[in-house]
């Protein structure tokens, strides 16, 4: 069965009627943003994995997919928690079953704070990020007003980059301030180091990797942190390499609960994440195989309207374009999943709400109209965003499960 309906509100695709089991090729309705099983598979064990091999816990950050199955199988891999930027995410990830939420946030406006106060009342363990005094003078009287413990992480910043304390002395500072708040609870420190830029950016990184451990065993040492297992925890999903080897160079999990936030690796991509991880592997050498891409974009050719030139039925509106789509592999419409067709000089040139024009070679003479090319992604969070619906496939490209998402 096709899909019910070609889109949802605002325009984000619903293929929440796919029968499991349908043929991606001949079964089902294009486009659709596809998950392949195997690769998907094989990057939540490596992530998993490198996460416990620097003695670190694993909160990837729920924002990239906001799929509750995808979220499941991270915890069943292994993760401590999951990470959100909103209160509304933390919300959402929450009535999905997700317990312990990280969000790497300010957390601003009463309205916000509620949603936050009655997930803490219903049993959920919750920290935010702060960086302001009267932030935490916000923070404490609301939750002080409830009964309620609010667990905040202060956060360290970078001079011109995002949010985030941008000296010692305003670390110090801040954790006065929450002194003075009895409903607020200093659990730990934050970071993001996807901020930090410099002329050597790996260099600039791993400063501030050490710049955060020791900010982190400063306010330890002066008895700031009013938990037994303060957290310390940054990393997206580029350096994190970086990130981890400075928490285990300064034995962090001996007396905090170190915690990497990386939320692309899941599914990777053909673009942004694709140059990170290869820099990743240029520093680690040791580190085997790599993340694989997982998620593509299936759509049809819709039109040959001229020499050298596809309509493809693939737009802004189905697949992120901060870079714009890599076309990866071609099939016919109702073939089979390992005759594959060239793609070979093909170059998406242009892409409009529904349209994508690729200029195709001199040698692409074979192209016929519902042609089924799949295409490769940069910043995944910009993909997932655009779907109710994902389709997770096998190696023969049936349809195993339809992943809602809950943006």
């Amino acid at each position: 069965m096709k899909r019910a309906a070609n889109a949802g509100a605002g325009g984000r695709v619903d293929k929440g009627t796919v029968e499991l089991g349908a043929d991606l090729l001949g079964g089902v309705s294009l486009p659709a943003a596809v998950i392949h099983e195997a690769p998907l598979a094989h990057n939540l064990a490596w992530m998993q994995r490198f996460a416990e091999a620097h003695g670190a816990r694993l909160a990837p950050h729920g924002k990239t997919t906001m799929t509750p199955a995808l979220f499941r199988r991270q915890l069943e891999a292994g993760a401590w928690g999951i990470t959100l930027a909103t209160a509304p995410q933390c919300r959402a990830a929450f009535a999905h079953g997700m317990r312990r939420l990280l969000m790497a946030n300010q957390l601003v406006g009463r309205a916000n704070m509620a949603m936050v106060a009655e997930l803490i009342a219903a049993g959920a363990e919750v920290y935010c990020v702060v960086d302001g005094v009267e932030n935490v003078r916000q923070l404490g009287r609301f939750f002080a007003e409830r009964d309620l413990k609010l667990a905040v992480l202060i956060e360290l910043g970078v001079p011109v980059g995002r949010c985030g304390c941008r000296d010692q002395a305003g670390v110090e500072a801040l954790a006065e301030a929450i002194a003075a708040e009895p409903a607020l609870v200093l659990a730990g420190l934050e970071g993001y180091e996807g901020v930090v830029h410099g002329e050597d950016p790996a260099a600039a990184v791993s400063d501030y990797a050490q710049r955060l451990v020791e900010t982190a065993l400063a306010l330890d040492a002066a008895g700031r942190f009013d938990v037994a297992e303060p957290i310390v925890t940054a990393s997206g999903s580029a350096w994190y390499d970086l990130i981890a080897e400075a928490f285990q160079a300064a034995s962090l999990d001996d007396r905090f609960v170190p915690v990497l936030r990386p939320g692309c690796y899941v599914v990777h991509d053909h673009g942004l994440y694709r140059e990170a991880q290869r820099d990743v592997l240029r520093r680690r050498p040791d580190l085997q195989h790599g993340l694989e891409p997982a998620l593509e974009v299936f759509a049809q050719v819709q039109s040959l309207p001229e020499p050298g030139l596809a309509i493809v039925a693939l737009g802004k509106r189905d697949i992120g374009h901060d870079q714009l789509p890599v076309p990866l592999r071609r099939y016919r419409e109702g073939g089979a999943p390992d005759a594959t067709l060239s793609v070979a000089g093909w170059q998406v040139a242009k892409l409009m709400d529904q349209h994508a024009f690729v200029h195709l070679p001199d040698a692409a003479d074979d192209v016929t109209v519902g042609d089924i090319v799949a295409f490769g992604a940069s910043h995944p969070c910009l993909t997932f965003d655009k779907w109710h619906h994902l389709l997770l496939v096998n190696e023969a490209l049936e349809v195993q499960d339809s992943l809602a998402t809950c943006f």
